[in-house]
């Protein structure tokens, strides 16, 4: 049942997204049609969430904060279709357990490596979650840059405004082992990367250009 209402959903977002927000995507081609792939997107609204989602056309599940949905029922019903609640404070190994349970059977998987929602609109650097995700799973990452949604809704409004978004995939990343650096350098490096690759995407500022 619950995969029929993720599609009514799917198809209600995507109608919904180009019916007031122009909705489009780029680079589609270059999503894999099969297998566990992370998804890695920057992340400016809450609109990211719906919005990325009907622009993937496979089922995937959402690496989330914790505290986003603190409604019980609500809370059930998101994780029914697909919301895994991630504690932020700390590496949560049982909620990226469980993502590496869905990598595994082949279902991808998505998630915010900044941690939270933007305040000025700027990428912000990649937290350590994302690299020891993709070091544990040595799954292929796919960079996605999300335009339009920080103009729509940003942290600061209580409405969203009309303004065009639009989604765009990278090509596929590859991160081999890397047994020279310790585990919280090579997390951190693999944060680093990532980030870096949403930017190119995105054909925006870097989060570490000030950091170099």
């Amino acid at each position: 049942m619950s995969g029929a209402i993720y599609w009514g959903l799917w198809v209600l977002f995507r109608l919904l997204g180009s019916l007031f927000f122009h909705f489009r995507t780029d680079g589609e081609q270059l999503f894999p049609r099969t297998g566990g792939v992370i998804v890695a997107a920057n992340h400016a609204s809450y609109l990211d969430i719906p919005l990325l989602g009907c622009a993937i056309r496979r089922r995937v599940v959402f690496l989330g904060r914790a505290s986003l949905f603190p409604n019980r029922l609500l809370s059930w019903a998101l994780q029914s279709l697909g919301w895994i609640p991630l504690k932020t404070h700390r590496l949560d190994r049982r909620a990226f357990g469980v993502a590496l349970e869905h990598l595994k059977s082949g279902t991808p998987v998505v998630i915010f490596p900044e941690g939270t929602r933007t305040e000025d609109g700027q990428l912000q650097p990649g937290r350590p979650g994302i690299g020891y995700l993709v070091e544990e799973s040595q799954c292929q990452v796919i960079p996605v840059y999300i335009s339009g949604t920080f103009k729509v809704l940003p942290m600061s409004a209580k409405r969203p405004r009309l303004f065009p978004v639009s989604v765009s995939f990278g090509k596929s990343i590859d991160f081999p082992k890397n047994d020279m650096i310790s585990k919280k350098q090579e997390y951190e490096q693999i944060g680093r990367s990532v980030m870096e690759h949403v930017a190119q995407v995105g054909g925006t500022s870097s989060p570490y250009h000030d950091m170099s």
